[in-house]
């Protein structure tokens, strides 16, 4: 296929508005509190009687420094004993969830974010993954995609030994910017060269895939500052890049309020920043997976998309669309059977319910018929860029044209923009288009209307 992409500035300034990530359908603003144990532990049953392997995310989230730009759910302290009452409530839930699951069923997928995972001790990662491999049938074979998310700064030769040991074989490395000015407007103080000597280590202990986060629109970035970070990056050409957009959002965010509103760069620059990335990038021999991220063209992800085999679930791309998730830890979401469901975000709840041998179940949605018939085209649409109206019809017995005759409708504007093809019963995203996939998919969210202003902006 053609993993292209191609600015459109006109049509990016047209249709840049506020839209949802697709990380889940529905998104999880339609998780509600109506949903709780009882109703987990049914579509847990009924996710057995499927079979088939599972993913597990576990949510760490201490960081013992604040970056000011950051929206995840963290706590921020550098007293590491703050982490010991966490860990034993955390294995306290791997136990309460493994002994509903089916044992037999393998966990092909694993990852740890945060927060930042390496806040932990090597004696306490070690801790947590001999718990998870108690109570569930963690792989010995290395082919699962076991992956965690580190902060270099957090991070030496002697942490990655160990997370290979452990049975990490892919590694995401947080960088943002190496400009001193940005770093220092940001309070992320992290040098190339402790960065970079991490990205080797891992490659020295066999980890298969390593990847670069960064964020464009950051306070004082310019083209030619963010070129610099690009230009130190590439020598070290990691498998993938996640390039994310910086959405200033201080009313929901405490910590985004440091950030000085004249610091942040217009939003022709963040334009001008972003063509440059996706030419920079793909000069480079890397191609567009889409919403923010590329990968070398032999990556797994890479493959997949072409293959048809690419997913999207609550860390983004993924090579495992048949796992059922398991999120653990505090505010960590999971996809069980046809429901999805949250934990707790309150770090003292989350350690009561836990302490009373409660699972820590906040909220969820049970999905209907048409939740995951919709589902289902935008996860065509958002991983693979194309959609056979057959391929829908012969999975959920509809008439694809009749069922989604008012959004075909609205397609076809996009269609006179050339940002999609319709045409042989099919969907087809062109390279203008692929920039604004999210738009396109919007058209088939039928929960979107008045909830625009909760998302950030698609560009």
């Amino acid at each position: 296929m053609d993993q292209s992409i191609q600015f459109d500035l006109d049509l990016i300034h047209r249709y840049d508005k506020s839209g949802p990530r697709y990380t889940s359908y529905p998104t999880a603003l339609e998780l509600h509190e109506g949903f709780g144990a009882a109703e987990y532990r049914a579509q847990i049953e009924k996710s057995n009687t499927q079979g088939g392997p599972l993913s597990l995310y576990f949510h760490i989230p201490f960081c013992d420094t604040v970056c000011f730009y950051c929206a995840c759910n963290k706590i921020i302290t550098n007293n590491r004993k703050h982490a010991v009452p966490y860990l034993e409530n955390l294995c306290r839930e791997v136990a309460l969830q493994g002994a509903l699951f089916d044992r037999n069923r393998v966990v092909n997928q694993l990852h740890w974010g945060g927060g930042t995972p390496t806040f932990l001790s090597s004696v306490q990662m070690e801790q947590l993954m001999t718990v998870t491999r108690q109570y569930f049938n963690l792989r010995d074979d290395d082919q699962g995609e076991y992956s965690i998310e580190v902060d270099p700064r957090e991070t030496d030769d002697e942490t990655i030994a160990c997370l290979r040991k452990l049975g990490f074989n892919r590694i995401s490395l947080g960088v943002q910017d190496f400009d001193p000015a940005v770093q220092k407007a940001v309070n992320r103080i992290q040098s190339p060269e402790q960065t970079f000597e991490v990205l080797e280590a891992a490659r020295q202990e066999g980890f298969r895939s390593t990847n670069v986060d960064l964020i464009y629109g950051l306070p004082l970035q310019t083209v030619e500052s963010f070129d610099q970070t690009l230009e130190q990056v590439l020598a070290y050409r990691p498998e993938r890049f996640s390039i994310f957009n910086y959405a200033h959002l201080p009313s929901r965010f405490k910590t985004q309020r440091q950030i000085r509103n004249v610091d942040l760069p217009r939003a022709d620059v963040k334009l001008e920043i972003l063509q440059h990335v996706g030419k920079k990038l793909t000069d480079a021999g890397y191609v567009y997976i889409g919403m923010d991220h590329f990968a070398l063209p032999d990556d797994e992800l890479a493959v997949a998309q072409r293959e048809g085999k690419l997913y999207r679930n609550f860390q983004g791309y993924s090579t495992h669309s048949d796992c059922d998730l398991i999120g653990l830890g505090m505010t960590s979401i999971g996809r069980i059977a046809d429901a999805y469901v949250q934990n707790l975000k309150d770090l003292a709840a989350y350690n009561a319910a836990l302490q009373h041998n409660k699972l820590p179940i906040f909220k969820g949605v049970a999905l209907d018929e048409d939740d995951k018939l919709r589902r289902a085209v935008i996860t065509q649409l958002i991983c693979h860029f194309q959609l056979s109206f057959s391929d829908i019809e012969n999975r959920f017995a509809i008439n694809f044209e009749e069922y989604f005759s008012s959004e075909l409708q609205q397609l076809v504007p996009m269609a006179d923009d050339g940002l999609l093809s319709l045409e042989q019963q099919q969907i087809k995203v062109l390279s203008p288009g692929r920039l604004l996939i999210r738009n396109i998919c919007m058209v088939f969210d039928k929960y979107l209307a008045q909830k625009t202003q909760q998302f950030s902006k698609v560009i």
